[in-house]
């Protein structure tokens, strides 16, 4: 009897130190978690710098969250190029210097709005040629299937008498 109330009992440690385990390992993981808010708010000079500064980043992209702007993303990269951009504005940079500026450093997909070029054509008209394709393929099945009615409503017309 004696041998089985033992066993029950490391049964017993083994979950406690399990449990306790599984607390200091939560505990870890929130004490090194990113602060869910930007620590230290932006200020800006005059009502021009923050309408130009809000009017920028709303025609930026997050470069981590796949369709947010800038100024709608809470992930911490977009506090930093926040602040990179209101840098940029203070440094005496143009609107698209600054897009410039990202775009050789996180690519065309920094932009909500890419430039039109010979590589981006199927983005700009690509939406246009299948709404064209798919208005042709309509219309032909359309009158194929008008064709066969047509032919058969002439026939029942000459084989009438009047």
């Amino acid at each position: 009897m004696k041998k089985g109330g033992r066993g029950g009992f490391a049964l017993a440690l083994r979950i406690i130190a399990t449990a306790l385990l599984c607390l200091g390992l939560s505990l870890a993981t929130t004490a090194t978690a990113q602060p869910a808010n930007d620590p230290a708010p932006l200020s800006f000079t005059d009502n021009a710098e923050e309408t130009r500064f809000h009017a920028l980043v709303a025609e930026l992209r997050c470069v981590m969250c796949q369709n947010q702007s800038l100024a709608d993303s809470n992930a911490q990269i977009a506090h930093d190029l926040r602040r990179e951009v209101l840098a940029l504005m203070r440094q005496g940079k143009t609107d698209p210097q600054i897009k410039d500026f990202l775009v050789a450093r996180y690519g065309e997909f920094v932009l909500y709005r890419p430039q039109m070029e010979s590589k981006t054509w199927l983005l700009w008209f690509g939406p246009a040629l299948v709404l064209l394709a798919g208005g042709f393929a309509l219309a032909r099945a359309i009158r194929a299937r008008g064709a066969p009615a047509q032919a058969q409503a002439a026939r029942n017309d000459e084989d009438q008498e009047w």
